[in-house]
């Protein structure tokens, strides 16, 4: 053979890189068998995460070995969407291999998620209580597979356990202020009739094609596997948080008090932005939002008729019985009204709208009392479950309706349930960037949809405008008080007390999203930040295209692409801008020059 047949003979750089991508997504799915779950795929439904140190590390090198034969791609050789593909693959894989070094894994558990859900899910978005509920169970195969994950959860338990074990010799242990709020988490979890569990769930409701007999078999053995299994692995963890972990842990809040602490923080701070921000830029950025975001507030309140100061105004909005519902059954009904009410305004911004349809449910009673007003749970990629947008009904005399508007927007749409549909159906992308997520992309575009309800129509009410403004002060004051607490020393206290002082929200929200900032490092900073730079994108739009910016295109333009990193988000919108632009000389050109 000739060098002219073996070069011939090479498979080219594409079908090299979609190989290699393909390859890794089996290989994630695989190892992360509750996201594929989750996700639709059956096939290791049987299976827990393995969170034992070894497979840890074993993904580490996985990650090592990809970007090793990425070396071997040949990029010239690539188009220009087969490149974006490949810097994304490389990224991605660049970043879980930076991150390892640091250690973060000896944290696997938390106020807001964790046991039972595992170090790969996002924390705060579901709990293993509410994946029971979250899968098909429409087969034999199925329950069988879920008794399987209820035996297997003991190993499970034990190796979150050592992972905690460890991060404790190592120092690198949540403070104690937010782990005391675990224990009563599993104490509920703790039933002395195993059909009371979340466990036992699937058993409560067989599909009727099932015959009896296997429905009294599988429920037999589920109320075992419970009783046996699971309540156990908790009564042990419950020990062992209690017992040994809890008086190991820090009094001091931050993580900028550990040793790598502060070059941990910089490195979640580049992560969840994807910019180069330093923690004290962003620091900065912060303050000037929270005070550009004062003087609206000022103004709106003026427009309200309300005689007093900002502090007085924040407390007539959280104590006034006007602004909230009388029971959570009647907060849910307007919350369902509202999500009516915005579908069909869309088309005034969208030229692109989902398939995919979405559900307004109330948040689950047992992870209420933690987790924030309301979030937004992905579909199955398998169209077995619909988009949700889960909304908090605990104690809904904190509940205030003048924030209905734009949470619902940045939860439902067009904000997370509109981007992440639209982004699983461009069958052209591969899974990784169909699925994939950056949060500064997918929080900012959220958080720039609040905004949009003046063009909607949505905040003719002056008590809605300020809940979005409220919403817009409480993203910029996570700015200041994610930083100050993590690198600058900020106590606990001082962040509650800022907090408080800036934004109307009820005490109860503003110690929940402290003590979430506590738990995920530098996460909260990339809605501002991504916000910021969408809406800077538009503007830029605007101003280079004058009565050509069309908003509709524009918004394709942002999200037809998928969840990209806001540098190269960038990159594509300037170059779609660039497109527009009449040939120099052309009647009808533009008088403003694109931004450079």
């Amino acid at each position: 053979m000739t060098s002219v047949d073996a070069e011939a003979k090479k498979p080219d750089a594409a079908s090299t890189l979609r190989a290699l991508i393909e390859q890794d997504w089996q290989y994630q799915l695989e190892h992360s068998p509750t996201y594929a779950s989750v996700q639709g795929d059956r096939r290791w439904n049987e299976r827990w995460d393995d969170l034992s140190l070894a497979a840890i590390q074993a993904d580490h090198q996985h990650s090592r070995q990809v970007l090793e034969k990425l070396k071997k791609v040949e990029r010239a050789r690539l188009s220009a969407e087969d490149q974006l593909n490949l810097d994304l693959f490389r990224r991605d894989h660049e970043t879980w291999v930076e991150e390892h070094r640091f250690g973060w894994y000896l944290l696997p558990t938390n106020q807001m998620g964790g046991i039972p859900e595992g170090i790969k899910q996002p924390p705060g978005v579901q709990t293993a209580y509410q994946l029971a509920d979250t899968l098909r169970f429409e087969t034999v195969k199925d329950y069988e597979d879920w008794l399987v994950r209820l035996q297997g959860f003991g190993t499970y338990v034990d190796q979150v356990v050592a992972l905690m074990r460890e991060g404790l010799r190592q120092k690198k242990v949540h403070p104690r202020v937010i782990l005391q709020r675990i224990p009563p988490q599993i104490e509920r979890q703790l039933v002395e009739d195993p059909t009371k569990s979340g466990f036992y769930s699937p058993f409560l409701r067989f599909p009727e094609k099932l015959p009896a007999t296997e429905q009294q078999r599988l429920a037999e053995a589920g109320r075992k596997a419970v009783r046996e299994g699971v309540v156990p692995a908790l009564r042990r963890f419950h020990q062992f948080l209690t017992a040994e972990y809890l008086p190991g842990a820090p009094e001091a809040v931050g993580v900028g008090q550990w040793q790598d602490g502060v070059e941990m923080y910089g490195f979640f701070a580049r992560k969840y932005t994807t910019t180069a921000l330093t923690p004290e830029q962003i620091h900065t950025q912060g303050l000037a939002e929270v005070k550009r975001i004062r003087g609206e507030m000022e103004a709106i309140m003026k427009r309200t008729g309300f005689q007093g100061s900002l502090a007085e105004f924040f407390q007539f909005l959280r104590t006034d019985p006007r602004f909230y519902a009388r029971t959570g059954d009647e907060l849910l009904m307007r919350y369902r009204a509202l999500s009516k009410r915005i579908d069909p305004l869309l088309v005034r911004l969208f030229k692109t709208l989902p398939r995919q349809p979405y559900a307004v449910e109330a948040t689950p009673e047992a992870m209420a009392p933690d987790v924030t007003t309301g979030f937004y749970y992905p579909a199955a990629s398998d169209g077995s479950r619909p988009g949700t947008y889960l909304v908090n009904l605990y104690r809904p005399e904190t509940r205030p309706l003048w924030e209905m508007v734009p949470l619902t927007l940045h939860e439902a749409v067009p904000g997370h349930h509109l981007q992440t549909a639209l982004a699983t159906e461009q069958l052209g992308l591969p899974e990784f960037r169909r699925y994939g997520y950056y949060v500064a992309y997918g929080e900012g575009w959220a958080l720039y949809c609040e905004t949009l309800g003046d063009e909607l129509g949505l905040y003719a009410d002056p008590y809605d405008k300020f809940g979005q403004l409220s919403y817009d002060m409480w993203r910029a004051v996570r700015l200041v008080v994610d930083t100050g607490m993590h690198v600058k020393q900020w106590t606990r206290q001082q962040a509650l007390d800022y907090f408080m002082e800036n934004a109307p929200r009820q005490a109860l929200d503003i110690t929940n999203e402290v003590d979430r900032y506590i738990a995920w490092p530098g996460q909260a900073l990339a809605y501002k930040v991504g916000q910021l730079k969408i809406q800077e994108l538009r503007t830029r739009a605007e101003q280079a295209l004058g009565s050509r910016f069309d908003v509709r295109e524009f918004h394709d333009v942002v999200l037809l692409g998928g969840s990209l990193p806001l540098d190269v988000l960038e990159r594509k919108v300037d170059a779609w801008v660039a497109g527009q632009q009449p040939p120099a000389g052309k009647k009808g050109a533009s008088s403003h020059a694109p931004a450079p």
